[in-house]
């Protein structure tokens, strides 16, 4: 077989490429915590800095590194514009549901540029407006209503037929006063400023059990325990199933490519459109001449088609459409949609009295993280905002709201669930893998997940989800193995890269 062409770019994000990071300390001892908070990215960290700033005591403990999660990986918009939401909410969560999300989401941006400007931080934080656009003419009056229900959720809003993209649109929903900003730079500033307030945080500390209660009690994987009144689940993709959130939740993976474009020649605004694909774009300041010119798109289930194949697309829909550089970074970002478009934020069940979750940002986890830490923050220390009751995860299943798209994901899940097993392999032997690459094997009746590195070495772990089953699939452009299911990530040694797992693949020999 021949090699596969590389593809273009740095396999990294440009937030973690441009941030040098402090290493903070495995948790190797138990400890006790007014709040525990796990999971160190947007919405984590959001929230550990609004209570500690409160005067809690906050431990939060991160599986991976401070930052580096599905944060470090974002196109970074801060924005209340997301897509075409303000019209659906309007028929579904009436004319109310709709001003409290948009004020929830548009008091997240002025968060995050408060808390910026307190803490002294360069986060690259720039005002733009947010466009969602369409270049097809039977879209117009969606957007035309989509207009319509932001301005009456308070928004900024109106329809545009001119924008500075140097391709023409038929349409364009326009928000003003929005932002973008560097993430990483502002989450290891909030990060410093927890430790410098009294509280404590912990990196490669994975969380493997949690013991409701008053005190709650969490477990880490080395046996390390933390004791705290109330526990906040921050993880992206919650990673304890109790509250069944999973049969509301769809994973879903985008790629981004980045290359420099003239100051002159690049957007001064944030666009998306679910045309071609899905494509989101934005820039960046490099320099004085150049700014970084970022696009998302080509959305798929992770553990699905060719990743390599959807790389070089979107790399090529760049360079067709703008006067870019050669390739410089390529990266990924990994999202949660709930069934009913709205996320998940508040108690974790109903049940519970002191454990909290921040979940399903739909792409949005920028104000969707910055949001939850304001909402999550005041119903620990005082009263929650008048919007809370919309973030509720405890409300109830709605067939107006989530009917269909609940049954699709259902069907989905069970699609891979039972399908995949049926397939007899992906490949008969072993030696059918090319050398850089991995496929499922079945060896002495046992599904295997095998990954043949360039020098022909084998590296063979079960291809069981630790999660809930589901068989993983290899994804070539990453190097890892991925769940189609629920959107765990596994490296070629087995090691979890991404919940909800918690629990690495086991290793097989062969």
């Amino acid at each position: 077989m021949t090699t596969p062409q590389p593809l273009p770019g740095v396999a990294e994000s440009y937030w973690m490429a441009t941030t040098d990071a402090p290493r903070w300390p495995l948790l190797d001892a138990d400890t006790t915590a007014d709040v525990v908070v796990i999971g160190a990215g947007m919405a984590g960290l959001s929230t550990a800095w609004e209570l500690a700033k409160a005067g809690r005591h906050v431990v939060v403990v991160e599986a991976d590194r401070v930052a580096a999660g599905v944060s470090g990986y974002t196109t970074a918009k801060l924005t209340a514009a997301h897509s075409l939401v303000y019209d659906r909410l309007r028929r579904t969560r009436g004319e109310q549901g709709a001003r409290h999300y948009a004020r929830s989401q548009q008091a997240a941006v002025e968060r995050v540029a408060s808390v910026a400007d307190e803490l002294g931080v360069d986060c690259d934080y720039e005002t733009a407006s947010a466009l969602t656009f369409t270049t097809d003419p039977r879209q117009r009056q969606a957007f035309q209503d989509e207009a319509e229900a932001a301005a009456e959720a308070g928004l900024d809003a109106r329809v545009v037929t001119d924008t500075d993209l140097p391709f023409p649109v038929s349409a364009a929903v326009e928000v003003a006063h929005q932002a973008q900003f560097h993430p990483r730079k502002y989450l290891l500033a909030l990060a410093d400023d927890i430790r410098a307030r009294g509280g404590a945080l912990y990196e490669r500390t994975r969380v493997t059990g949690l013991t409701e209660g008053s005190p709650c009690k969490v477990t880490t994987e080395r046996g390390a325990t933390v004791t705290a009144q109330n526990v906040v689940i921050a993880t992206h993709y919650p990673v304890f199933d109790r509250a069944l959130h999973f049969a509301r939740l769809s994973p879903r993976r985008e790629l981004v490519v980045a290359a420099p474009i003239a100051t002159a020649a690049a957007p001064q605004h944030m666009y998306i459109t679910d045309d071609m694909g899905k494509r989101s774009i934005r820039s960046a300041p490099l320099d004085e001449d150049q700014r970084l010119l970022i696009v998302t798109g080509e959305s798929f289930t992770p553990g699905t088609g060719d990743t390599r194949e959807r790389f070089r697309r979107l790399d090529a829909w760049m360079h067709e459409h703008f006067p870019v550089g050669a390739t410089a970074y390529r990266w990924a970002a990994q999202d949660n949609d709930v069934s009913d478009g709205v996320p998940l934020v508040g108690p974790f069940h109903p049940g519970a009295r002191h454990v909290h979750v921040a979940t399903g940002f739909g792409g949005w986890g920028m104000s969707g993280g910055a949001m939850a830490g304001q909402l999550l923050a005041s119903a620990l220390t005082g009263t929650p905002p008048e919007w809370a009751g919309l973030y509720d995860p405890r409300r109830l299943f709605s067939t107006l709201r989530e009917g269909s798209t609940l049954v699709k994901q259902q069907a989905e899940v069970a699609r891979h669930f039972v399908g995949d097993r049926l397939k007899t392999s992906h490949v008969d032997v072993v030696t059918d893998i090319p050398p850089g690459t991995g496929a499922v094997v079945r060896i002495e009746g046992r599904r295997c997940a095998v990954y043949r590195g360039e020098d022909g070495a084998t590296h063979a772990v079960s291809a069981r989800c630790t999660h809930l089953g589901c068989l993983v699939a290899f994804n070539e452009a990453e190097t890892a193995w991925e769940c189609p299911c629920h959107g765990s990530r596994f490296g070629i040694n087995g090691e979890v890269l991404q919940g909800p797992a918690v629990r690495p693949l086991p290793a097989r020999k062969i």
